[in-house]
């Protein structure tokens, strides 16, 4: 997913993941306590040699099932504004990123006027959204800052001012939840990938010291068979540096391997089977209750990328994709994104601001509204 007007993608190896990489595992992973929380030491920094982590219990968490549509944030639309017309409360903000590359502070879209400060740009919107019953997913990265060198952890060198950064984003914005998309030529980069993951294991271990929550996701691409083996390596890394995940969100969409009329509906419930499969070996003795409970999958209605237009998501498909996440209690579901959701532009291959297919305003929307539940 991108933070550009025109998302013209590049036909990549494994749809949104490109070719096979490397990634060393550096670290072992945190240890497991009652109820997945970890019991390594967060004051000495070290790692724990026992079973990953999976995300803490918190004292105020976002609902255990919600539905977060990514909100493009290059454009003027406001935040309580379009959560009055199409009914979503919840909404994964779409993008965070460096002006440039080499610069350490995070920017909505690369703006550098749009830098994350307390008063700075949404903050206004968020409380308004939060006085409707409704709350934000800051997301760090997207195709286009992932690919031109401008996703945090790939243009700053310094752990612990990527750290800080993550910091920044918490306490200007109350939040409790960050998104992490990594996608393109950020799958590429291992030192990147791993200075990411020891930036979000100094996050945890301030929350921990200052009692805050810090909940994180990592969205990554998907084929129907599961999480490429460089996606897959993003997500061992990070739990080889002892990142407790909240949920691994699925872009079930840009698979670019179909030369017939594909079943996305279909595919999207594979995804979901295979990277369940791999989350089991990569948290052994977790159960499959609990696995269910850190998948997500993000969708994108209408017409993906795939010049062929023979991607395309239905809404009877996402009606059949709710009924399994709600048997599975899966911790969410997203579509990219909220500006799309409506049928201005039949025939049109993913556009930022229709969705190809004839359909009435907000219907996405309005058919996953109800998922988000307390």
């Amino acid at each position: 997913m991108r933070a550009l007007p025109v998302r013209g993608r590049g036909v990549l190896a494994a749809g949104l993941c490109a070719a096979v990489i490397s990634v060393p595992l550096a670290g072992a992973a945190a240890a497991d306590g009652p109820a997945g929380h970890p019991t390594a030491s967060h004051a000495t920094g070290g790692y724990a040699t026992a079973r990953p982590a999976i995300g803490a219990a918190s004292r105020r968490p976002l609902p255990r099932q919600l539905y977060a549509p990514y909100f493009e944030t290059w454009t003027d639309n406001s935040i309580p504004a379009v959560a009055s017309k199409s009914g979503a409360r919840y909404f994964t903000l779409a993008f965070l990123q460096t002006p440039k590359k080499g610069s350490c502070t995070v920017t909505w879209n690369g703006d550098r006027k749009q830098a994350v400060r307390p008063g700075g740009r949404y903050v206004h919107g968020i409380a308004r959204l939060r006085s409707m019953g409704g709350d934000v997913i800051p997301s760090f990265g997207g195709f286009s800052a992932d690919q031109d060198g401008t996703e945090i952890a790939d243009s700053c060198t310094s752990v612990r001012k990527i750290a800080r950064a993550y910091e920044n984003v918490v306490t200007s914005y109350g939040v409790t939840r960050l998104d992490m998309d990594v996608e393109a030529r950020s799958l590429s980069r291992p030192a990147a990938i791993t200075r990411r993951s020891e930036a979000i294991r100094l996050l945890q271990e301030w929350a921990a010291r200052t009692h805050r929550r810090v909940q994180i996701i990592f969205t990554l691409g998907v084929e129907p068979s599961g999480l490429p083996g460089n996606c897959l390596a993003v997500l061992k890394n990070a739990v080889a540096h002892g990142v407790r995940v909240t949920a691994v969100n699925l872009m079930a969409f840009d698979y670019y391997n179909s030369n017939s009329d594909s079943d996305m509906g279909t595919e999207a419930l594979q995804a979901l089977q295979a990277a369940h499969s791999q989350l089991t070996r990569l948290y052994p003795g977790a159960t499959a209750r609990r696995l269910w409970g850190m998948e997500g999958i993000t969708l994108l209605p209408g017409i993906d990328d795939f010049p062929k237009k023979t991607e395309v998501t239905y809404l009877s498909e996402v009606q059949d994709i709710q009924y399994f996440a709600r048997a599975h209690r899966l911790p969410m579901i997203s579509i990219w994104a909220i500006q799309r959701d409506n049928g201005r532009c039949p025939g049109t291959i993913d556009s930022n601001s229709c969705s190809g297919i004839t359909q009435p305003r907000w219907a996405f929307s309005h058919l996953l509204e109800g998922y988000s539940a307390h």
